[in-house]
């Protein structure tokens, strides 16, 4: 019976605006499921940068909350693992969702652009992906995050959609921006072995091309494992 692949699902929160994109995070649980993997999510133990009103879109100056606590609500309760209890050895491949929190949370693209930096749990885990030659796939913002871990080390050829701040900061960080003309596009590095997706890097787009390009970014992935 041929093995099913694990993976590695890192969350970042929940709520698109301070943590995971949760439309993003669960289309990804779904094609994963379709595609025959088993998938453990994780995020850190650790404080959002901030918090916002998703009724509102402005931040609630009072409020605290927990990466790996709200991540738990897209998890399911239970079932979402602290990254400091995660190793990579004991997945086939990484699928990172999007959200504002991978830009925030996971590291500080949102505020310093190619000049953030990466929490070091967070490199440390994804980087180690990349030297185990482990595919990866990124969606939305996500990318920035992968871009970061990387710079320095190895050149990607990746997607943001067709965002020209964003491409600019890819080409400061030593990588390659590929423009892509919609959510339901892929961009694969086939040296990497990492799998890109715009989803809802374009604002306006519909949730049935943001799955189109989530579920072809999966198969692509699973077929790397």
């Amino acid at each position: 019976m041929a093995k099913t692949p694990k993976v590695a699902v890192l969350l970042a929160g929940c709520g698109h605006l301070d943590g995971a994109e949760v439309r993003e995070a669960v289309l990804t649980l779904l094609a994963l499921d379709q595609h025959g993997a088993a998938f453990q999510c994780i995020a850190p133990n650790a404080q959002q940068y901030h918090v916002i009103n998703h009724a509102t879109g402005e931040p609630d100056t009072g409020a605290t909350r927990n990466i790996l606590e709200e991540a738990g609500r897209i998890a399911r309760v239970g079932q979402c693992l602290d990254l400091a209890k995660a190793k990579p050895a004991d997945f086939d491949a990484l699928v990172m969702p999007g959200g504002y929190g991978v830009a925030k949370n996971h590291c500080s693209f949102a505020f310093k652009g190619a000049g953030g930096d990466v929490r070091p749990d967070v490199a440390a885990f994804v980087g180690a992906f990349f030297d185990a030659k482990k595919p990866v796939g990124a969606i939305c913002i996500a990318p920035a995050l992968v871009a970061l871990a990387l710079s320095g080390k190895a050149s990607a050829e990746l997607t943001l959609g067709h965002d020209a701040g964003c491409a600019a900061a890819m080409q400061k960080l030593g990588h390659h921006h590929q423009d892509t003309p919609n959510a339901r596009e892929i961009v694969i590095d086939e040296a990497l072995k990492l799998v890109t997706t715009p989803a809802y890097m374009f604002d306006g787009a519909r949730l049935s091309d943001v799955w189109v390009g989530i579920e072809r970014c999966v198969a692509e992935v699973m077929k790397r494992c």
